[in-house]
């Protein structure tokens, strides 16, 4: 109880983020899609993505997430449809539309970008639930990139505590294996 307690601690510390800090690039992770529309979750980094790239005009976004049971469409497109009905230019955000976990998320993430520009980013930002900031940003530190955490909001509490012990639990994983 003292591990987990502890972790949890660390996840609270983690879910602050640095959403003022002004990246060049941010990756979104994907969330579920229920057929067509962003579940909850989706919605809020959604929501949390569009705030970043409104503040930051200059920043290109790397939506990530693939296509999944019950999913009409991948996590990406959603997020483009949604970013770009919500007004951000199209022309800022690429699609990474392959990946099922969060450290395909960041890995398939970092290969459009390289991709996409010739090199790979020594910094960029993640936008993603606050409860899963932390554990995104050490898989970020696993690939070699500086990552910057961008936290969605969860506005429902019970959701958000369900997170919280997910992420104790994936912490713990993550730190075994």
């Amino acid at each position: 109880l003292t591990a987990a307690a502890i972790t949890g601690i660390i996840i609270g510390k983690g879910s602050l983020g640095h959403p003022k800090e002004n990246c060049q690039y941010v990756i979104v992770l994907g969330a579920g899609v229920n057929g067509t529309e962003p579940s909850m979750s989706l919605q809020e980094r959604i929501d949390a993505a569009y705030d970043y790239l409104t503040a930051n005009p200059d920043t290109t976004a790397i939506l990530s997430g693939g296509q999944g049971k019950g999913e009409d469409i991948t996590e990406a497109a959603c997020m483009y449809r949604e970013l770009t009905e919500m007004g951000i230019d199209g022309s800022r955000l690429l699609l990474e539309e392959n990946s099922s976990t969060t450290m395909e998320n960041l890995t398939f993430s970092m290969d459009v970008l390289e991709t996409e520009t010739g090199a790979r980013p020594e910094k960029i930002g993640i936008v993603s639930s606050e409860t899963h900031i932390f554990r995104a940003t050490c898989f970020a530190g696993d690939l070699g990139v500086e990552a910057v955490g961008i936290p969605a909001k969860t506005t429902w509490f019970p959701l958000r505590l369900n997170y919280t012990l997910r992420e104790i639990v994936a912490i713990w994983k993550y730190l075994v294996l």
